[in-house]
């Protein structure tokens, strides 16, 4: 059975809106399945990106005793981060400012050298998109049987596979948000938890809304999330240039289109003949309804698949490849000119710079995770009184002091003043002008009241520098603030 045009919600031309209408309804989309290798591409990357996403919460890492054993870990009742063997701790956000840089610039990177690639193939709605189709066609058929059933009353085998599909989306949808909450806390105790009904209620909640978010975004959403709801789109005009590849239908070469039989008469008749059979299929296998041939679409993801359907089509009917495939606006324009393609620039100032920035960002940031302490120290002047005169003539200031031990073993610290001639330095019942003893439990942050007196005889000016030093006993390791003593 085949469908004409007409009844084809894609390739109909829309009936006009009424004057008054304030936006055009959605039309449904059922994509056609299509293989080719863009296509397994995108399966590879849906895979190997799934995969990752779902067990790598269950990844086991060592870090000794005492200390969490997931590999991935953002422990926010303790507020730490444990990727592997780095672990971040609230002091240092900036890090993960930093890996928000280098998102940034590869995504801009990304743009420059193959326009919308990123929604195409790695975006999360693509892909959770990409295994919902999967299961819609597994169980409602491919395009042709969804498109006669849509306009078909329910029947028992109809009502079935609905169920099962919406069946499957959800488990799928409710397994994404189960994953996502693993990464929150130890992934086999939650799960033992989550079976037994002993969970935290947050993590019952949070399950809830992304199962609810998955199977609206991946099931009913799709394309809308790509044309209205992503600002990417608009965004991405604004930094691609005339040497980005874009998915582009060759015009010259596929102009003027028509059937095949009418192709071969005017070939035989020596009048022009595009290789363009007008058969479709680049607009019924795009996932956002895109007719490639009209130009380049804020609609195309760029994913692909309308290449891989056409060089099909042309494999079939003798034609070469390539009628529709990545190629630059500034080539569009040469063979227009009647003038030869040239081969994509892929180092230009553009592309340069965004590599030196994602080199920069990524060599401070591995600098910096490389010579890091694992100790520190944070210092905080007493505001009411600022200082206190004692009876005898003395000086005293008070500060909080917190002492961060970053390791997974408890150490012994010193604390020393330095700036300042003649003070003591007093905290946790020690008196000493040549620092006092601290012990600071494994991965844990020691918060203490110092009290820094002056005597009579070295009274210092009105606001003194000062820096207090933190020192491990055993490695000699230091981390240091500085303040300041206030007097008269």
């Amino acid at each position: 059975m085949t469908l004409s045009v007409e009844k084809d919600p894609i390739l109909r031309k829309p009936e006009p809106e009424p004057s008054e209408a304030l936006f055009e309804g959605r039309k449904p989309i059922y994509p056609q399945s299509v293989s080719g290798r863009f296509r397994n591409i995108k399966w590879g990357l849906l895979i190997g990106g799934l995969l990752l996403y779902y067990f790598l919460p269950f990844l086991r890492w060592d870090r000794g005793p005492g200390q969490p054993g997931q590999a991935v870990l953002i422990d926010l009742s303790n507020g730490r981060f444990f990727f592997f063997g780095v672990e971040i701790w609230p002091q240092e956000v900036y890090y993960i400012t930093g890996l928000l840089i280098l998102a940034s610039f590869s995504l801009f990177l990304m743009n420059a050298l193959a326009g919308r690639v990123w929604c195409g193939y790695l975006c999360p709605q693509t892909v959770w998109t990409d295994l919902f189709l999967l299961i819609e066609r597994w169980t409602q058929g491919e395009r042709r049987e969804r498109l006669i059933k849509a306009g078909q009353p329910w029947t028992m085998q109809t009502l079935v596979e609905a169920i099962l599909k919406h069946a499957l989306w959800l488990m799928i949808a409710w397994w994404t948000g189960g994953a996502w909450v693993l990464y929150f806390a130890d992934a086999p105790t939650l799960v033992k938890q989550l079976a037994t009904f002993q969970a935290p209620m947050e993590a019952y909640v949070w399950i809830g809304i992304l199962t609810f978010t998955t199977y609206t975004l991946a099931g009913f959403a799709r394309e809308q999330v790509c044309l209205y709801m992503c600002p990417w789109p608009r965004i991405q005009a604004a930094l691609t240039d005339e040497w980005a590849l874009n998915v582009t239908y060759r015009v010259d070469r596929g102009e003027p289109r028509g059937s095949l039989k009418k192709a071969q008469a005017l070939r035989e008749a020596g009048e022009p003949a595009g290789d363009c059979v007008d058969c479709n299929q680049c607009v019924v296998v795009c996932p956002t309804g895109v007719d490639i041939r009209n130009g380049l679409d804020m609609g195309c993801i760029q994913c692909g698949l309308c290449i891989d359907a056409c060089d099909n089509v042309m494999s079939r009917v003798g034609r070469p490849t390539g009628l529709i495939g990545y190629d630059t606006d500034n080539n569009v324009d040469r063979r227009a000119q009647g003038l030869p393609a040239e081969p994509p620039k892929i180092f230009r100032a553009r592309t340069i710079v965004y590599m030196a920035l994602i080199a920069g960002v990524a060599a401070i940031m591995g600098f910096s995770l490389a010579t890091r302490n694992t100790l520190g120290v944070d210092v905080m002047h007493d505001r009411n009184p600022i200082y206190v005169a004692l009876s005898d003539g003395s000086l005293r200031n008070g500060y909080t002091i917190r002492a961060l031990n970053k390791l997974g073993a408890a150490r012994d610290f010193k604390l020393t003043l330095d700036g300042l001639p003649k003070g003591q330095i007093e905290v946790l019942g020690q008196k000493s002008s040549d620092g006092v003893d601290i012990h600071v439990e494994a991965d844990q942050t020691l918060e203490m009241r110092v009290m820094i007196t002056t005597p009579p005889d070295a009274a210092p000016p009105t606001s003194t520098p000062i820096k207090l030093v933190l020192t491990d006993a055993k490695t000699g390791e230091k981390a240091a603030r500085a303040d300041f003593f206030k007097g008269p």
